[in-house]
């Protein structure tokens, strides 16, 4: 129809880790897990800070819910959550993260993420037309 504004598409996922659980992992795999699930950008930015890490996971986690694919058709490697000016989280999409994203017209995404001692979680809301 003439005049129709266009639907606006919003998508989002939320995700929640226990620390001690990547902690554990961490442990038992030692560098070859850190090194699958964050690329070397992420880690040289968040070093070895557990709590970060698990947020971390959880927005990769909440962006992969986001896109309706989890992890598995997407890598760990295509979701890169950086650090921003300000230190807020920013998302970067690779590959086939960024197609499926472009599939689904999801343009501007908000990532949030929060941790206590014991827990991290993290949101990611997109939006397009």
């Amino acid at each position: 129809m003439c005049g129709e504004q266009p639907m606006t598409r919003i998508a989002s996922g939320i995700d929640l880790i226990e620390i001690e659980r990547l902690e554990s992992a961490v442990q038992r795999q030692g560098e070859r897990l850190l090194r699958r699930l964050f690329t070397s950008r992420e880690l040289d930015e968040v070093g070895d800070n557990m709590a970060s890490l698990a947020a971390r996971f959880a927005a990769k986690e909440a962006v992969a819910k986001a896109l309706g694919t989890g992890i598995g058709l997407i890598t760990w490697h295509e979701i890169e959550i950086l650090r921003g000016s300000a230190n807020q989280p920013v998302l970067a999409l690779h590959r086939s993260a960024a197609q499926k994203a472009q599939e689904l017209n999801l343009t501007h995404w908000s990532i949030s993420l929060s941790h206590t001692s014991k827990l991290a979680t993290a949101i990611a809301v997109a939006v397009g037309e």
